[in-house]
């Protein structure tokens, strides 16, 4: 379906076509005519199938430019998504002239007070900022007609339920309610049924949730193979930009280092970096300046980064539904992605669960040879030779090739400038410490009773990382969580 069938106004279509859209997604096209209609709305749709335009688009043509109070609130569940969703909207609106500001933990809050104080209509924030602006009186609620629970599953993994309930008790009672989420358990269910009257639900297909044209893998290996033979597929399938998922910070540090130490151009991002830190690599990676993102499920939660051609879980997610978010990362706008799992001999059970959730069969990768890795090097190499010896100043190095030419043969200066531009993927040893293999599937589920109750310790672990930078009603409700029983709860890793 066009954008312009869906009685969107001018100013919106012509934002849409200057950022490169003319057909809508699936679930734009299913429930941008209900969100204007002013029905409640949840929306099953992973991160990546153009979310944001399905809310924002109808809120940005009913919001009234000359009304100075909020209109519009948008609950995110990190900081990296509230920003993306902030700009979003605002390259979306800019002929509408809405203002649309983001708050979030970890930002000077003076700045945003003064932000809230210019009136603007569309307020896009995470939990434990937007409760620190009630409690301080900076930010009023009570003209919002339309309120957003964007990535509910992750709201909810990461114990923010109590948070959102206290938020939407400052919300006026008659407001249209946006719910999207990339899956939809019995806890998300529940949450519609406290917060929504009657709610529309538009729900992708299975086929469409994981992105059919996403190529997925899984590699059997032992967990000191997987770094080996991880370099070796990278030298194979040349990634043009690459997700790489570890279960843990310091997972995440030691990938980093081996790959930077091997001469991939890699960083990584997890939660005790500095916000600033953070927003700088991810604004590396989105610019094709960096070819490899190690990440954390909860450092990654949310990212929209367009033209991820490969997601490598370096570690089989605990959890199905963070398989769904972390490939839903790759094969976007039409393009074909690759996901490559590896699982070690214990985890079967986990990769079964995750097949199950998404109706796919990940299809059995043999590692590559040495042989097939070299190639992969030399067939790198010579395109680094041609870029070189277009783009390069070779004239002053003239007189002292042509010595070179009369002293050695040129096949054998040939295959010398082969041999120190392709790498031994495995020359430069690199040690990752093992980590805790997972809890046998039936033990879990048994301890457990259910997934979201398991995930009690994993919920410190995330609110651990993200205390720095944290106000201090922020670090009040950190610590009334933390003495407070929980009913939902994320995994133990970071």
């Amino acid at each position: 379906m066009k954008f312009n069938e869906l009685n969107l106004d001018d100013s919106l279509l012509s934002a849409i076509a200057e950022a490169g859209f003319n057909e809508a997604t699936p679930i734009q096209a299913q429930t941008i005519p209900l969100v204007l209609s002013g029905v409640d709305v949840i929306g099953q749709a992973q991160t990546g199938t153009g979310k944001t335009a399905s809310f924002g688009l109808p809120i940005l043509q009913e919001i009234d430019v000359q009304n100075p109070h909020i209109q519009a609130l948008i609950i995110s569940p990190t900081r990296e998504l509230a920003v993306q969703t902030q700009e979003e909207l605002q390259r979306l609106g800019k002929y509408r002239h809405a203002k649309v500001i983001a708050v979030y933990g970890g930002s000077d809050i003076r700045r945003q007070i003064k932000q809230l104080r210019e009136h603007p209509q569309v307020v896009v924030g995470t939990p434990g900022r937007l409760l620190d602006h009630l409690k301080r009186h900076t930010l009023k609620l009570e003209a919002v007609q339309r309120v957003v629970l964007d990535e509910a599953d992750e709201m909810l993994d990461m114990g923010f339920v109590e948070d959102i309930e206290n938020i939407l008790e400052n919300v006026p009672s008659q407001h249209q309610t946006l719910l999207y989420s990339a899956t939809m358990p019995k806890p998300i269910m529940r949450i519609a049924e406290k917060f929504m009257q009657q709610p529309q639900i538009v729900k992708i297909k299975s086929k469409e949730l994981t992105a059919d044209k996403i190529e997925q893998y899984m590699v059997r290996s032992k967990e000191y193979e997987k770094f080996n033979i991880m370099t070796r597929l990278f030298d194979v399938q040349k990634p043009e930009l690459a997700l790489i998922f570890g279960r843990t910070k310091r997972r995440v540090d030691e990938l980093t280092r081996g790959l930077k130490a091997r001469g991939y151009n890699a960083e990584g991002i997890h939660g005790d970096l500095s916000q600033q830190k953070r927003m700088s690599v991810l604004r590396q990676f989105k610019a094709e300046k960096l070819n490899y993102l190690v990440a954390t499920d909860v450092a990654a939660r949310g990212l929209d980064i367009s033209g991820v051609s490969h997601v490598y879980n370096y570690d089989i997610p605990q959890d199905p539904d963070s398989y769904v978010h972390r490939i839903g990362r790759t094969g976007r706008a039409g393009r074909s992605g690759v996901s490559v799992t590896f699982v070690a001999p214990n985890e079967m059970s986990y990769l079964r669960s995750i097949e199950q959730l998404t109706n796919v069969r990940m299809l059995p990768l043999k590692p590559p040879t040495d042989a097939e890795a070299l190639a992969g090097q030399i067939d790198t190499a010579k395109l680094e030779i041609t870029r070189q010896v277009e783009n390069d100043k070779l004239d002053k190095f003239a007189n002292a090739a042509q010595e070179l030419l009369d002293e050695y043969d040129p096949l054998t200066l040939a295959q010398l400038l082969l041999k120190n531009l392709s790498k031994d993927p495995e020359a430069i040893p690199v040690k990752i410490t093992p980590e805790r293999p997972l809890p046998s599937r039936r033990s879990h589920d048994n301890r457990s009773g259910n997934r979201y109750r398991s995930r009690r310790s994993g919920h410190r672990d995330y609110h651990f990382e993200n205390r720095r930078g944290r106000s201090r009603h922020d670090q009040n409700h950190f610590n009334h969580r933390q003495n407070k029983r929980h009913s939902y709860n994320i995994r133990t890793q970071g």
